[in-house]
């Protein structure tokens, strides 16, 4: 049983006065030290406020981008402390390194229902380590600044870290409330889901969705292929993609899911027409062609109107819709129509509609929608592929076994 936050109520009823770290996923964009998407952090205040009302010292670590396992400012977490103080309505102390003398101070004037931030944990070269001794070594580092320890962090429970992996095994665990919505409703995904079910791939490479594609065939009744993926099905077909993206030494694979498809009596739905242009960025040159003629001087950067508009009426009677991947390069106005299409046929759909993170969820929020008009937006893309191809996320299964 789950409280209406997601945690368990018997954990939560544990946290008064108890010093709880917090993995949360505060991955955000910035722009010269300027948040342009803050979603993941509103997504991780629930949580963190259910310990923090329940009398929990909460220390949250999270990561932000990629430094190299040291120091670096433009990685800093110190804007996403201000932001979350914000959504939290109070003040959040901020420690200016992860398990240093710093953060132990920090933790240490905490009071009852206060919340702080460990500056970037990936700060640590233990973090990421795939030395099982070094990241131990961080994650008793860790543990030391805490009695219990919640993973909240959907976007990296894939992750053999030290922060969503190891800590488990050294302290008192629970899922957190996100964690928990996500894992519901990718289960609702996989097991039983309500029919029709479509599946919406795009992206840039069908090599990253070659595991989604394989395990959800036999699941789902149509599937929409667009983005920078669907040349290499173009491709398989014989068509000429000029100088889109394609990925040559898929293209066997490609054919073998198509062939597969028509067994299993999955309708793979491809686009009837593309926008093109001359070069990347050019979008003085966007036009519209068939997908059957696209030129070999042309870049295809969007799925076409009428491709939109089939998108969407294949939608239009789904039950269960799971979208992960933009149809075009939909940061520029000339090829964002195609995923503006899914996205509002999604927001119509009579059941569950879950965008499946990364990209897709940042176009939602670039493209003006109301979040709340579909039924998931999923915190992490990486994760939930993975999940959806079948494979173990070690920050789940860790919390799933017994002991610590």
């Amino acid at each position: 049983m789950t409280a209406s936050n997601g945690l368990d109520p018997e954990f939560l009823s544990t946290v008064s006065g108890k010093r709880v770290l917090v993995r949360s996923d505060l991955n955000v964009p910035l722009d010269g030290g300027r948040i342009t998407d803050d979603g993941r952090i509103r997504a991780s205040v629930p949580t963190i406020k259910a310990l923090a009302d329940a009398g929990a010292r909460v220390v949250v670590t999270a990561h932000l981008g990629r430094p190299k396992g040291a120091p670096d400012p433009a990685f800093s977490l110190a804007p996403v402390g201000e932001r979350l103080g914000e959504l939290l309505g109070a003040d959040v102390a901020f420690a200016t390194d992860t398990v240093g003398a710093s953060a132990h101070e920090v933790v240490a004037g905490l009071a009852d229902g206060q919340v702080a931030l460990l500056e970037n944990v990936r700060f640590n070269a233990g973090e990421t380590s795939k030395d099982d001794a070094a990241r131990g070594a961080f994650a008793d580092q860790l543990a030391a600044l805490a009695d219990a320890f919640v993973s909240d962090g959907f976007g990296v429970v894939h992750r053999k870290q030290a922060s969503v992996y190891d800590v488990a095994q050294r302290l008192p665990h629970a899922m957190g409330g996100l964690v928990a919505t996500e894992i519901d409703v990718l289960r609702r995904l996989t097991v039983s889901p309500e029919r029709p079910y479509v599946v919406v791939l795009g992206g840039s490479k069908v090599s990253d969705k070659l595991g989604v594609i394989d395990n959800l065939l036999d699941k789902a009744d149509k599937l929409l292929i667009g983005g920078g993926m669907v040349f290499t099905f173009l491709k398989a077909e014989g068509l000429e993609v000029g100088k889109s993206l394609l990925e040559e030494d898929q293209l066997d694979i490609v054919r073998e899911y198509q062939s597969r498809a028509r067994e299993l009596g999955v309708e793979i739905v491809l686009p009837t027409d593309i926008v093109v242009a001359d070069s990347f960025g050019d979008e003085a040159s966007a036009r519209v062609v068939p997908a059957t003629e696209i030129p070999a001087d042309a870049l295809g950067l969007d799925i076409g109107p009428a491709s939109g508009a089939a998108f969407a009426a294949a939608l239009a009677d789904a039950k269960t819709v799971f979208w992960n991947g933009p149809m075009g390069v939909f940061e520029q106005p000339a090829f964002a129509e195609g995923t503006r299409a899914v996205a509002e046929a999604l927001t119509r759909v009579d059941g569950l509609s879950v965008v499946g993170g990364g990209d897709s969820a940042a176009a939602v929020r670039t493209l003006g929608f109301d979040e709340a008009a579909f039924g998931h937006i999923s915190t992490g893309g990486g994760a939930s592929l993975e999940y959806l191809e079948g494979k173990e996320l070690p920050g789940i299964t860790v919390l799933e076994e017994e002991g610590a």
